[in-house]
């Protein structure tokens, strides 16, 4: 597998590439590599050059160390290109603490780079491609009973585990189609997901705290947040511990992959136990339009429930870029 290196810069300059780096490891790798592809190279060392003079796009002032110059376009430069999912993985480790994320600002650098995420990056592309050109109708019992009494369970999903740690989890979830993702909780906790490929339906909730409900034991009210289709290319979504959809299930409606990052992840250990649940008998809440604004339509209550046997996930082989860590 090709070695790739982070930058700290890259200019193009009298039709070829100007690269900056501070670190010494890097002009090693640099310099081989591009001897083997045959590009003229010269290398200055420097203790000043400020990024903001050779990179006007942006507006750092940095000191490095080693200056690259290539005196010919490089045929391949696409090796010293960073991986998307070990960006990610960076930022993860920059933006997120044992406790979630630690600035609004940190969060949306972690969402800019999955908004960027394709399958390619992850090794799913062949698997992106069959959902495009996917044709097939639903199928599936969603775990009833059929004519000889046996039960028939939805699709097997795949969980493609990329990393874990006591501050966040990154990984997918590919989904035949009509598999199910029953409906369940992330306490404390911040979910980015980003839909790789395909199309599915997804349904959230939140959980509605009014004057009356607090002692109920079995049944707790929620409010609709989402309840739509969602077909990849698409942006990243966010749900946060006690708004965005905290609460939430999907179906597949053809082969889609999920991409999901959670802060910090799940933890029985910590209070962060993953909770399924279904919908109770309805009762409605008088004058709820009047104390929060949300139709009666929009309310619902839910109810904790064992998880449901009819949902497998089975460990899949994760196939991208491998992270460093």
């Amino acid at each position: 597998m090709e070695r790739f290196i982070e930058l700290d810069a890259v200019s193009v300059r009298r039709g070829g590439w100007r690269i900056y780096s501070r670190d010494a490891t890097t002009w090693c790798v640099v310099w081989q590599k591009l001897r083997t592809l045959g590009c003229l190279c010269r290398t200055t060392t420097t203790t000043h050059h400020p990024l903001a003079t050779s990179c006007p796009q942006s507006s750092l002032s940095l000191d490095f160390l080693f200056v690259y110059t290539f005196l010919l376009p490089i045929p391949e430069i696409g090796f010293l290109a960073m991986p998307v999912v070990q960006k990610l993985y960076n930022a993860c480790k920059e933006s997120f603490s044992v406790v979630g994320p630690v600035s609004e600002e940190a969060l949306g650098k972690v969402r800019s780079i999955l908004d960027d995420m394709k399958p390619s990056n992850v090794g799913l592309e062949q698997e992106a491609q069959l959902a495009r050109g996917w044709t097939g109708a639903m199928h599936g019992t969603n775990g009833k009973k059929v004519r000889n009494g046996s039960h028939q369970y939805p699709p097997t999903i795949k969980y493609l585990h990329l990393h874990e740690c006591d501050r966040f989890s990154i990984g997918i979830f590919c989904m035949p189609p009509s598999s199910i993702i029953p409906l369940h909780n992330h306490p404390g906790m911040t979910v980015l997901s980003k839909l790789l490929y395909g199309t599915l339906h997804v349904k959230s909730y939140d959980w509605l705290d009014l004057p009356g409900t607090a002692d109920l034991s079995q049944a707790r009210p929620a409010k609709l947040v989402r309840d739509c289709e969602m077909s990849a290319p698409c942006g990243t979504t966010i749900l946060y511990p006690t708004k965005g959809g905290n609460i939430h299930c999907f179906k597949a409606i053809t082969p889609c992959a999920l991409f999901d990052v959670l802060s910090p992840p799940y933890s029985s250990e910590e209070g962060r136990h993953c909770s399924y649940f279904r919908k109770s008998p309805r009762r409605d809440l008088p004058g709820i339009d009047q104390l929060c604004g949300i139709k009666p339509s929009e309310v619902v209550w839910l109810e904790e429930i064992p998880p449901p046997e009819n949902f497998v996930v089975r460990r899949g082989q994760y196939k991208g870029p491998v992270i460093r860590l």
